[in-house]
């Protein structure tokens, strides 16, 4: 079986992302085979509670097996407890970083692993 391999992120900086054969935006939900923007009005999210269990869905229903959360450039997004139970209930394997971090960590685990993760580009 061949690998559905995740989009590469190819450009970050304040409020814009590149990401290869997704286009190009603000924030991004991505995983092994595609993505697209990422609508917070969809499931309510907002810095604070921050990433909702519903934000991740998509991403384990995509194949995700590891999952990289970013906080933000100025690490304001938060990620509800809740969002971390329910990865670590399904043995996913989650990282949480400044969002400059978590692309270099998505992009490096793209290349060998079924990643899925959510992006935020400003604050």
């Amino acid at each position: 079986m061949v690998m559905k391999r995740s989009p590469l992120i190819t450009h970050i900086s304040w409020g814009r992302m590149v990401v290869d054969g997704v286009g190009e935006g603000k924030d991004f939900k991505l995983y092994p085979g595609g993505g697209r923007a990422w609508d917070w009005n969809e499931t309510g999210t907002r810095h604070t509670p921050g990433i909702q269990p519903a934000d991740v869905h998509e991403l384990l229903d995509n194949g995700s097996e590891v999952v990289v959360l970013s906080r933000g450039m100025d690490l304001v997004l938060q990620t509800c407890p809740e969002t971390l139970d329910l990865l670590k209930q399904k043995g996913v394997e989650v990282f949480v970083e400044e969002t400059r971090a978590a692309v270099e960590r998505y992009n490096a685990l793209a290349e060998t692993t079924l990643v899925g993760g959510l992006f935020h580009s400003t604050c």
